[in-house]
């Protein structure tokens, strides 16, 4: 048996509760190729439960252009409509939409109370997995597209955004040696989190908390983004390229004043006891020098998380580690069109772990791996350091 209507429901709704503060214009714009708009995201997801499980079943299509328009990567399931040109789609409109995200749930629900096999309830729970990465996605997006409205508006006043913690800091210990790391098979994970597999540590210590943005303005205040020694050497190609001087959304209040951030409920100060947010792989490798660490690799970060040993591992801002994107030993890609789900994005991206304050309720996990290229900052990302011991 697949999951129940229930959860199938929870899930679906949920992304109709984010979607209700925008607008029809709100969810139409894309402001860069990484971001999609709003409605895209509404109707993607609902693409996947189509293609994937009530076309198999025999379903008609509720429009067949929509394969067309929604399907995001997979070559398989043919032809798609270019990434970068998304936000040139006036139509179908954020009603039509609804209507079509209405009209597949009619359909799902009758198939999951007619009862699924255990394929199609793997498939329906990938694809209630997929909607929950859109979730998160869609307020990343939308955070951008509000970010380039110069009257800064809120998303909604509540936000949300990273919290100051109140926890001690300090270095937590490993020995190190052999450990084991990736999913165990029990409950639902990502093909990309298998198999469960040993690797050799050398002994090492990952700080206890998150890099704040106190931390952060230090770095900021000793030239941390003026001083190429401290970058590597794409990362200060960007820095120039890009003319970066601090995190995505950090921009000076009034002439030479304090910093400001903008956030899903606006411009506000930067927050010093906050973890910084919003900093790519090349900011946080360059911090991590400037600071003398290093930034954990993903083996020791699950290692210390499933062991409960870090703050703010979870729900907060997801963590660069020092770790390429890569396979896991042994890992095989699916056969069909799902197994384009990740496998084929293993190069030129690197590991975060842990998840953030978007993620949704009940989609974390020690054994999760999120990824984005090295350059990337319109993700909630942020730091936490490790040490080499012993």
């Amino acid at each position: 048996m697949g999951p129940d209507t229930a959860r199938y429901c929870d899930v679906r709704t949920a992304t109709e509760t984010l979607a209700a503060p925008l607008s029809a214009e709100d969810q139409t714009v894309q402001s860069m190729p990484d971001v999609s708009p709003a409605k895209w995201h509404r109707a993607h997801v609902t693409w996947f439960f189509e293609t994937f499980i009530l076309g198999p079943s025999g379903r008609d299509p509720y429009r067949a252009e929509f394969a067309y328009l929604f399907n995001s990567y997979y070559e398989a399931v043919g032809p798609r409509h270019p990434r970068p040109q998304r936000g040139l789609l006036t139509r179908p409109s954020a009603a039509e939409v609804g209507e079509y995200r209405q009209a597949v749930d009619r359909s799902m629900l009758e198939l999951l109370a007619a009862g699924v096999d255990d394929e199609v309830g793997a498939l329906v729970e990938l694809g209630l997995n997929h909607e929950q990465q859109h979730q998160e996605l869609l307020l990343m997006d939308i955070k951008h597209v509000l970010s380039c409205n110069p009257m800064r508006p809120a998303y909604t006043e509540a936000g949300p955004h990273p919290t100051a913690s109140a926890l001690p800091g300090g270095l937590v210990s490993h020995g190190g040696g052999e450990v084991e790391i990736g999913h165990d098979g029990a409950g639902f994970a990502f093909d990309n989190e298998s198999p469960r597999h040993r690797v050799l540590l050398a002994p090492f210590a990952v700080s206890s908390t998150l890099v704040t943005n106190a931390e952060w303005l230090a770095f900021i205040d000793d030239g941390g983004y003026r001083r190429p020694e401290l970058w590597l050497s794409d990362g200060w190609a960007t820095v120039c390229g890009e003319r970066w001087e601090a995190p995505l959304y950090w921009e000076h209040d009034g002439d030479g004043g304090d910093w400001a951030q903008f956030t899903l409920s606006g411009m506000r100060p930067v927050q010093p006891g906050e973890p910084v947010c919003h900093v790519s792989y090349y900011e946080a490798d360059a911090y991590a020098r400037w600071a003398g660490g290093r930034l954990p690799l993903e083996a020791e970060w699950e290692v210390l998380a499933s062991q409960g040993a870090l703050a703010d591992a979870y729900d907060q801002v997801w963590q660069w580690t020092a770790s390429a994107y890569l396979p896991y030993p042994g890992f095989r890609t699916a056969a069909g069109a799902v197994g384009e789900y990740n496998g084929k994005f293993m190069v030129n991206q690197h590991v975060l772990r842990g998840s953030c304050c978007l993620t949704p309720a009940g989609h974390t996990r020690p054994t999760y791996r999120n990824f984005f290229p090295p350059s990337a900052r319109w993700a909630c990302s942020g730091v936490r350091l490790a040490v080499d011991a012993g």
